[in-house]
């Protein structure tokens, strides 16, 4: 892993078109793209195809003869991600078991997005853990640098539809989401956000 590459996930600056950057999102395209285009297919067909996008080389567990008992055993350790959705790098990506996130989702990964078990996500919701220098001079378009904040989703909250959260946000335990809020800063636990909160 470059020097580079070690700087974003650091939530420090970086330059995002390096070769190395570049490939890592066109991988994540592809695995994405098969993702969103699989059509009607099993649970444990879904939780490979996240698992390629999160790069998570757990073991499957084994195949159950019942269908339904072969579906709910994913339960127990994956997420349930409706498509389509789209994303930077996948591999910053930690949804935990129980959690369900509707179709739509945007993830700009470029640090860590954490989501907690049992969280409920909307459809619509960006988690934007990337951004740009506020300065034109430094900002230089795509020679110039980027940099991210780690985002993290507690777990049992509801982050409502249409939400955007934006890099370095912690939503505490509990924590309920209104939809079209843009989250900005920290929210704690059992505290309900409303619009730009």
């Amino acid at each position: 892993m470059s020097e580079n590459r070690d700087r974003m996930l650091r939530g420090e600056l970086y330059h995002a078109f390096t070769p190395e950057l570049i490939y890592a999102r066109a991988r994540c395209v592809r695995a994405i793209n098969n993702y969103n285009n699989a059509g009607d297919i099993t649970r444990r067909r879904r939780v490979e195809l996240w698992r390629k996008i999160v790069q998570d080389e757990t073991e499957m567990p084994p195949i159950l003869a019942d269908a339904d008992d072969d579906a709910a055993q994913f339960d127990a350790t994956d997420p349930w991600v409706e498509p389509p959705l789209r994303a930077d790098y996948g591999f910053n990506i930690k949804a935990a078991r129980g959690t369900f996130i509707n179709y739509n989702a945007t993830f700009v990964d470029t640090c860590r997005v954490t989501i907690g078990a049992r969280t409920l996500v909307g459809p619509n919701v960006s988690f934007f853990a990337g951004g740009h220098p506020l300065d034109p001079d430094v900002r230089q378009g795509t020679q110039g640098p980027e940099f991210g904040k780690e985002i993290t989703i507690g777990e049992d909250c509801w982050i409502g539809g249409n939400v955007t959260v934006l890099p370095g946000v912690t939503v505490g335990r509990g924590a309920v989401v209104g939809a079209a809020s843009v989250v900005t800063k920290v929210s704690w636990e059992n505290y309900s956000t409303s619009s730009n909160d």
